[in-house]
């Protein structure tokens, strides 16, 4: 593992560069900083839901999912270290199945929307499809763990699924898309 901050404001980044974890410095602006952003800012977003009102069996998946992602962004701060594996793919998968299970099929498009934490819930969903288009972006320059992109699609399918439960444990229903309500 890399180095710990025990400072905040270290001053070594005003020059437009950052620290990775095993001491190189690289630029803000690079496509490793960029999907290490996205997986924070995503990270963030799945907080946000946190703070809403949820059942506990959503409530103990979001916040391994959070786990999850800090070791994500530990993996991409130390170039060739892998922290997301097989397991945590087969992890989201069986959540997938349990989840989606419990919900009736779809038969139209839905809207981001329902309750507030399903709403917040989209918003993370959609960082998890950025997150994962940096980190495609990331492997064409640089060696990037299949298992890690693999996580990052499974997860984005996994918050879509967490939406509609939220939804339904809110009482709320799917906010259906009425195609050419806008015409």
């Amino acid at each position: 593992m890399g180095y710990r901050l025990s400072r905040i404001s270290t001053r070594t980044g005003d020059a437009g560069e950052t620290g990775l974890g095993d001491g190189s410095r690289i630029a803000k602006d690079a496509p490793r900083i960029e999907a290490l952003g996205v997986i924070d800012e995503l990270n963030s977003a799945i907080g946000l839901v946190l703070a809403e009102s949820l059942s506990e069996g959503v409530r103990e998946c979001l916040t391994c999912l959070q786990h999850d992602l800090f070791d994500l962004g530990g993996e991409l701060s130390i170039p060739g270290h892998v922290a997301v594996g097989d397991r945590h793919v087969e992890r989201l998968d069986r959540w997938l199945e349990q989840y989606n299970a419990t919900l009736p099929p779809l038969r139209e498009f839905i809207l981001p929307g329902g309750s507030r934490a399903s709403a917040c819930c989209h918003v993370a969903r959609t960082l998890a499809r950025r997150a994962e288009r940096r980190m495609v972006a990331l492997a064409a320059s640089e060696s990037v763990s299949a298992e890690a992109r693999r996580y990052l699609n499974r997860l984005s399918d996994l918050l879509f699924v967490l939406c509609r439960v939220i939804n339904r444990e809110a009482g709320m229903p799917d906010v259906l898309w009425q195609k050419g309500r806008g015409a």
